[in-house]
């Protein structure tokens, strides 16, 4: 899922589609609540359910169907005062501490004005419409999903204040708690970085506009705050000791007798915690929710760090993998962290309290009108989440995205991310910087293909796997399955697998499959999270396999793993991956390959062979542009990542066959003469040239032969696919 919903027509079927989604996501969420359920108001900050399915249709009827649609006639009139939330330019309004006391209009009639609107709603969808309605439509989506969040918020407090704590779902069976790894942090460089919404796609106002900020060096937490932790918290006096909180959150605490996180009850001794399921006990692994921006800071003071600031949340979460689509995923409480290294729980678990106030952006403005009000006039003492949590609907959020709360409020799905001043000692600065800043200050500009891939191009790249011109990797899985047998032929028992790259791909799965024999898996990659991914995978999947991951370069790893000493060694080397070496790359590659294998190993690669132009240059240019999108990613991650200035589309997608050199070449083309910024250095393109990104070489098996023998291997074994062709070949030290 994208990190945000990019908006190309909200007329006909696909905006009225989207808007019965949303609107019946709604309803969905009230099949389990009695009528008494949804006219109960559990304190001032909350609103009953009732309320909450009144108010988001008076939304659509005040802000599009009256000033929009023709002949239109208001449900009842009165409704504008009982469910308007907060809109002075609208008109007065019943207070917000007094909505629980709305008995009327009964339930029965809030759910005959929905009807009502979501009817003329259809007819004005059905009519073309401007943009200003446009964004009206997606501002008022947008809102029912937030108050689809608010809904669930506000019946767990009203739930927890019933001494029957009854659940909003069926309870489930405790999942058994996770090993829990130690809190370890992730390094950042800081500099010159950009935050905020810059995008055409739907943000609210408060995301923008995009600018650039200053970060310090600083480390963020790899994962949440767990409840095992905050116990810890708690045994040390952090609720009694005055001197960890900030005075304002100490006088409340002391106030309102706070000893725990809101919903946690101490029954005889043993922790438990009311949740959407009902009362169930405290999994010390799940990450501590529903605390207030006091308690997180107490906390943060007590182990001796700080909160991020929401500029280092929202840098550090586009240096990484947001997992948009973690959010609204059918759960109603936040999971304990994945085993693994780098940032988890960044989407889809809690909402996290950083330390910034919530005040605009430079250069922010005020919309004209009622709908201006929406964020613009509470950007006063309040404080910004990030994240989404799990009670978010899918798609909802995305990185610029700010939530904000009083530094009081507890009732919200929030979390803890710790954070630290300095990059840390044993930070590895990515060489991404500097391969950009070298290869663009070349006569002939290039950067090294690796840099293809951040999450969106993996995504990219998964999706260019199953295009009808991309045939490498469907003509390579479906050969090693036809040849899969005669290759286990050549391995000899106790072997162990050695590949270069994470593995845990089909290809590796369908190797083991047909060589039980083999004994030990060794992946070897640069990328810890890659290798714990494929190690955990096949771990659960082969039990009987030793997987002895390496993290390492491969193209000059040193050593095998303890676990493959004495053993006999197959390496493997799928994905025509050695086509995007140059010759001389290639040729080291294999004597570091033979080096590291060593004498009697076998080496199993898979490579393109050549083929007619048109059919090599369809793979790389596919007529639906997604590979296109791909390389022009390259630019949007040296935009977020570097401070870049590139304008995508002053540069076109050129792929083109160079028969001199028996390669495929990928270039981004300037369509015009133009100077771009990266990390504060300029760089001058003229009409015309190119940036290299790719070189994607094919070979003939003659050819690789040559390759191969000159870095001391002997060609033993070949398969070849019919058209178009592929070429695995087994080669001998």
């Amino acid at each position: 899922m994208s990190l945000s919903r990019v908006i190309t027509d909200l007329t006909g079927q696909g905006i009225q589609a989207r808007y019965n989604a949303v609107r019946q996501a709604t309803e969905g969420l009230t099949r389990s609540l009695t009528p008494e359920d949804m006219a109960a108001q559990s304190m001032p900050d909350a609103s009953p359910t009732k309320w909450h399915l009144a108010h988001t249709t008076w939304f659509f009827e005040t802000f599009l169907l009256v000033p929009r649609a023709p002949g239109y006639k208001v449900f009842d009139p009165r409704f504008s005062y009982l469910f308007n939330s907060y809109y002075e330019a609208v008109g007065p309004r019943q207070p917000r501490p007094a909505r629980g006391m709305l008995t009327r209009p009964s339930l029965a009639d809030v759910m005959a004005y929905r009807a009502y609107v979501d009817a003329a709603m259809t007819r004005l969808l059905a009519v073309r419409a401007d943009r200003a309605m446009h964004d009206l439509v997606e501002l008022g989506l947008a809102h029912e999903e937030q108050h689809q969040e608010l809904l669930l918020m506000d019946i767990l407090h009203l739930f927890a204040q019933s001494p029957l704590s009854p659940a909003f779902a069926p309870p489930r069976p405790a999942t058994p708690s996770l090993p829990l790894s130690p809190l370890t942090y992730v390094g950042f460089q800081g500099g010159l970085v950009q935050i905020g919404h810059g995008g055409e796609d739907f943000a609210f106002d408060n995301e923008s506009p995009a600018h650039s900020v200053w970060l310090e060096p600083f480390r963020i937490a790899d994962r949440l705050v767990t409840n095992s932790e905050w116990l810890a918290f708690m045994a040390d006096g952090g609720y009694r000791r005055a001197e960890l909180w900030l005075a304002d959150g100490w006088a409340l605490a002391q106030a309102e007798g706070w000893r725990a996180p809101i919903y946690w009850r101490d029954d005889d001794g043993e922790w438990r915690v009311m949740s959407l399921h009902g009362l169930r006990a405290l999994d010390p692994a799940a990450p501590v929710s529903h605390v207030s921006y006091y308690e997180a800071d107490a906390y943060a003071a007590w182990a001796g760090v700080r909160l991020p600031t929401e500029a280092e949340w929202e840098h550090a979460a586009t240096s990484t993998s947001f997992q948009n689509g973690e959010a609204g995923r059918g759960q109603l409480d936040a999971r304990a962290a994945s085993p693994g290294v780098g940032l988890r729980q960044m989407a889809g678990e809690l909402w996290q309290w950083t330390r910034s106030a919530y005040l605009p952006y430079p250069g922010f403005r005020t919309a004209p009108g009622a709908v201006g009000e929406y964020n613009g006039k509470f950007m006063s003492g309040q404080f910004v989440l990030r994240g989404g949590a799990c009670v978010t609907p899918a798609g909802h959020t995305r990185p610029s995205y700010r939530n904000f709360f009083h530094p009081g409020q507890r009732w919200m799905f929030s979390g803890v991310r710790l954070a630290c001043d300095g990059a840390g000692d044993g930070l590895e600065v990515s060489d991404f910087e500097q391969d950009v800043l070298e290869g663009l200050s070349r006569q002939r500009k290039s950067i090294p293909p690796k840099h293809f891939y951040d999450a969106a191009g993996s995504d990219l790249f998964e999706a260019i796997t199953g295009l009808p011109e991309y045939y490498p990797t469907r003509t390579e899985v479906a050969l090693l399955q036809q040849a899969a047998q005669e290759i286990s032929a050549h391995i000899a028992p106790g072997s162990a697998l050695v590949e270069f790259g994470s593995g845990a791909s089909v290809k590796t799965r369908i190797l083991l499959n047909a060589a039980p024999q083999v004994a030990v898996y060794a992946p070897i990659d640069i990328s810890a999270s890659a290798l714990e991914g494929a190690a955990i995978g096949l771990r659960a999947d082969y039990p009987g396999l030793e997987v002895a991951p390496l993290r390492d370069d491969f193209t000059n790893a040193i050593a095998l793993p303890a676990a493959c000493a004495g053993r006999p060694v197959v390496g493997f080397f799928p994905g025509s991956t050695i086509g995007n070496f140059t010759g001389l790359e290639a040729k080291a590659f294999l004597r570091s390959a033979r080096r590291l294998l060593g004498d009697g190993a076998a080496f199993l690669v898979g490579f393109d062979l050549v083929k007619d132009e048109p059919t090599l240059v369809a793979a790389y240019d596919d007529a639906r542009g997604v590979t296109a999108a791909f390389n022009k990613n390259l630019l949007v991650r040296i935009n977020r990542e570097l401070g870049g200035t590139f304008d995508l589309s002053a540069f076109t997608h050129r792929a083109g066959w160079n028969a001199a050199d028996s390669r495929i070449e990928m270039h981004l083309e300037s369509l015009k003469p133009q100077v771009v910024e990266v990390c504060g250095a300029t760089f001058r393109f003229e009409a015309g040239e190119t940036l290299h990104t790719e070189n994607s070489h094919k070979f003939t098996l003659s050819g690789f032969s040559d390759l191969a023998q000159s870095a001391g291997w002997s060609r033993e074994a070949e398969w070849v696919s019919a058209h178009p062709a592929f070429a695995i070949v087994l080669l001998r030290a």
